[in-house]
């Protein structure tokens, strides 16, 4: 937005000294609180109509179109560091890096407790990958050589689990309080559980599958009493829908 002045507040509320369109004024209404935060944890999920995020025998691509894929990378260019699963490490070999805009890369970070994800693929490639990547791994874990610019990182485990606290501890002795948990969804659920994110970035495509993965697997509930009803906010990515689940409201002091 060149020559537009422009200020953000620590509670994402923003001013701008002239009019923006539409799609500005909503881009920066939706990442405003994650860009000014100290300290965030915010999740994403990329789902159907009936919050499906794969079908029965794991194929899930691709569930959402080219706008959520920018608003992911977008994302990533707000944060520290990028958090999966060893699952989705394995399985989608990702980059965990911001091309389809402009931005700087996060930290990625693999929590892998067993140190079952092989030195291989773009993360782990020297020269050509990320300039250094965090694998999370259990006290008795006996991983494979890497690249020196793959950092082991030791926890102990709780019920064959890495509890989230722990795993936020160790980020943020590294500097690094700005968070991204991007799958796959067993990860996403289990911060869920623990209380450990601040929102939820739903992408939700015009889809309907009927079956297959759920976005979100968390333990039962007898009476809908006990369910979470969060604030939410809503925002149009062409013909998808985004929805900004506000879990915990940013501290302002």
């Amino acid at each position: 937005m060149p020559g537009v002045r422009l200020q953000l507040h620590r509670s994402g509320d923003w001013q701008a000294d002239t009019a923006l369109d539409d799609s500005a004024a909503a881009l920066l209404d939706v990442l405003g609180p994650i860009a000014t935060a100290e300290r965030i944890v915010v999740a994403q999920l990329g789902q159907s109509l009936d919050g499906r995020i794969a079908t029965r025998t794991g194929h899930s691509q691709y569930i959402n179109g080219p706008v959520a894929l920018a608003h992911l990378h977008r994302l990533r260019a707000l944060v520290d560091a990028v958090l999966v699963g060893a699952g989705t490490a394995c399985a989608d070999l990702p980059q965990l890096t911001v091309r389809n805009v402009t931005g700087p890369n996060p930290v990625p970070v693999i929590v892998d407790p067993r140190a079952r994800v092989d030195a291989v693929g773009p993360l782990f490639e020297e020269g050509s990958g990320p300039h250094r990547v965090l694998q999370l791994i259990a006290d008795d874990a006996a991983p494979s050589p890497a690249p020196a610019h793959v950092e082991r990182v030791r926890l102990p485990l709780d019920r064959g689990r890495f509890s989230p606290a722990s795993i936020l501890d160790a980020l943020a002795e590294r500097g690094l309080q700005r968070l991204l948990v991007e799958g796959g969804a067993d990860t996403v659920s289990g911060f869920m559980h623990a209380d450990a994110l601040d929102r939820i970035h739903l992408l939700i495509a015009p889809l309907i599958i009927g079956s297959g993965r759920n976005g979100l697997d968390l333990p039962a509930i007898d009476r809908l009493d006990e369910a979470r009803r969060p604030r939410i906010r809503t925002f149009r990515l062409e013909d998808e829908l985004l929805v900004d689940v506000i879990l915990r409201e940013p501290a302002l002091d």
